[in-house]
């Protein structure tokens, strides 16, 4: 027996709970892993409280797509995985088949990458949905190059901090916005070209200096809503605004036709696009793993917590307080 995160009934923080269960072996394709740090993600908020763009089939439901571990097991027909390897699961499967907040868990070994060496656990769970998030979009379906500007909102977010790290890898000009001066300082540490507050500033007024009139080729937002119209509005020609969240949750309008028609894309973008595909996570690990080793990349890990403490960290999740990743470690 294990121990495991569950909950019973749809919810906030407050229904999950940690009980014992069984773990069993890897199947076919599968690896068990003693699960070392999870990364929490918004997604497990949303299907906790059953607003997630799939809800839970039967309860007790379980929780967690991204965790760092080693591996203890490897099912039938499994290749590249031995028992030993210290190694990361990225978020390629429904909840509702595999999960990590445990002491050990089954998962798929298409879900699994290997952990670069001197990368320890904790920044292993904080890695690869981020910046697996923002390399799929900006990098693999983008095209972005150096010289491009890329706007980024919610940037004191875990994606929006890789994304600016992306950005400066490839040579491109993160531009980062938020809300309030609050984390300007710790934007423009972290990388950031410029830092728009939007309480403050006209993001549209803001882009358009930096651009020199052109505007960005990319904007990445994770807010969506009303705002897209503005966003919209300062994507340069051929440009490409991709939303990849909504947190606004407010209803999201497609400015195009009242804008004239412009040569402007706008698309959503799921983590799942590029981790469901094997040749694109392939890809997204070797870019990665060489960030990792250049020290380009940095995950930003706001706080830590004890997996007995999984409550609190939900609740600290959805303040919106944390600049960069929550992670919860397992102790053995």
């Amino acid at each position: 027996m294990v121990k495991a995160v569950r909950f019973h009934e749809l919810g906030g923080p407050e229904v999950l709970r940690l009980e014992d269960v069984e773990v069993g072996e890897p199947g076919p394709g599968e690896l068990r892993l003693r699960v070392d740090a999870i990364g929490l993600n918004r997604a497990e908020v949303l299907f906790r409280s059953g607003v997630y763009i799939e809800q839970p089939r039967e309860f007790p439901a379980g929780l967690g797509a991204e965790a760092a571990g080693v591996v203890e097991a490897v099912g039938p027909d499994v290749t590249g995985f031995e028992p030993g390897q210290q190694v990361s699961v990225v978020p390629a499967f429904s909840m509702n088949d595999y999960n990590v907040y445990a002491e050990r868990a089954i998962v798929p070994a298409a879900a699994v990458v290997h952990r670069p060496e001197g990368v320890d656990a904790v920044t292993g769970a904080a890695v690869w949905m981020p910046y697996v998030t923002a390399y799929g979009a900006l990098i693999e379906a983008g095209g972005m190059r150096a010289g491009d500007t890329v706007v980024v909102t919610a940037a004191s977010s875990s994606v929006g901090l890789a994304a600016i790290q992306v950005a400066n890898r490839v040579g491109a000009v993160p531009v980062a916005t938020t809300r309030t001066a609050a984390k300007k300082e710790q934007l423009l540490k972290a990388g950031a070209a410029e830092v728009i507050v939007t309480d403050e500033e006209s993001v549209s007024e803001r882009v358009r200096a930096i651009t020199g009139g052109r505007g960005a080729r990319f904007v990445f937002d994770a807010v969506a809503g009303p705002g897209v119209v503005e966003l919209f509005d300062v994507v340069a020609p051929e440009g490409t605004l991709f939303i990849y969240g909504a947190l606004s949750g407010e209803p999201t309008p497609y400015p195009g036709l009242a804008a004239g028609m412009p040569a402007v894309s706008m698309r959503t973008y799921l983590l799942f696009e590029t981790t469901r595909n094997e040749q694109r996570l392939r890809r997204a690990e070797a870019f990665i793993g060489a960030g990792l080793r250049s020290g380009d990349f940095r995950p930003v890990v706001d706080r830590v917590f004890d997996l007995a403490d999984i409550a609190e960290a939900h609740r600290y999740l959805e303040s919106n307080a944390q600049v960069g990743k929550i992670v919860v470690t397992v102790g053995h």
